[in-house]
């Protein structure tokens, strides 16, 4: 099994590492992408990627930490990616979501990660929340990696999906739709071509409901959390709701996660 996103350097996870790590070994995780959202967890990823060969890193300034950036983060990133030159991009994007978002702020910080992956052809992982319109509009005039970008737990509209995917889009599924008020997302993943899915966990975010959750994990103030292994949830899910048997799912995935991430260093 492989995770496309998730954010296992995560400090909330700390305490439980040595115990998640042994369990995704025990239910086969092969592949995993580690996603940084800020300058200041970038080496809580590269320590993770130095550790475990199976882990693909990736840096990038999310939305949501647009503001903390320093007048210097660009070239950081860059040093980053000249010391992984196999590692993505991400996660990065755009959100109206968030209270107190900054729309300029976001576009400027997105647009100079997305032309940074296009100029080095990187696997870039995007974030959207309440921007469909928006990101569609970036999507379609700026320049993209040739091995295309993933569109993260993909939220957006159905009628989208095939102008993204012309523009070379990934789409991930993750457990969290498995909550009852997330029936259209479910239906999108129903149709969409089969060598553009990927499966995620987001963990320790975006918890799958609690009756179909196997790995229940809190943070130390008891706080729940997402256990990355929740990752064979996703697999089960997704090939339930698309007919398949989980090995040919599975095979599938194997394609697309080399298609756009690479076959590892």
């Amino acid at each position: 099994m492989i995770d496309a996103h998730n954010h296992l350097h995560d400090a909330r996870l700390l305490p439980h590492r040595p115990t998640i790590f042994a369990e995704l070994a025990r239910i086969g995780v092969t592949r995993a992408v580690v996603n940084g959202t800020r300058e200041d967890d970038w080496s809580a990823v590269v320590a993770l990627a130095h550790a475990h060969p199976w882990i693909t890193p990736s840096f990038g300034l999310h939305p949501w930490h647009v503001a903390t950036r320093s007048p210097d983060w660009l070239a950081h990133l860059r040093e980053k990616l000249d010391a992984f030159p196999h590692a993505a991009i991400g996660e990065i994007g755009l959100d109206r979501w968030i209270a107190g978002h900054d729309p300029a702020a976001q576009h400027e910080v997105f647009t100079a990660q997305l032309a940074l992956a296009a100029e080095r052809d990187l696997p870039v992982t995007i974030h959207c929340l309440r921007a469909w319109g928006p990101l569609w509009d970036i999507l379609r005039t700026h320049p993209l990696p040739a091995r295309g970008f993933l569109l993260h737990a993909y939220g957006g509209p159905a009628e989208m999906v095939r102008g993204f995917a012309q523009r070379g889009a990934y789409f991930s599924f993750n457990a969290y739709f498995l909550h009852d008020r997330k029936a259209a997302q479910r239906a999108v993943f129903q149709h969409l071509p089969p060598e553009r899915l990927l499966i995620e966990t987001d963990a320790p975010d975006l918890r799958p409901p609690d009756d179909q959750n196997a790995h229940p994990l809190h943070d130390p103030t008891g706080t729940p959390l997402n256990h990355p292994a929740n990752l064979a949830l996703a697999y089960t899910a997704l090939a339930r709701l698309r007919s398949l048997p989980i090995p040919t799912l599975a095979q599938q995935i194997a394609q697309n996660f080399s298609a756009i991430f690479g076959s590892g260093s």
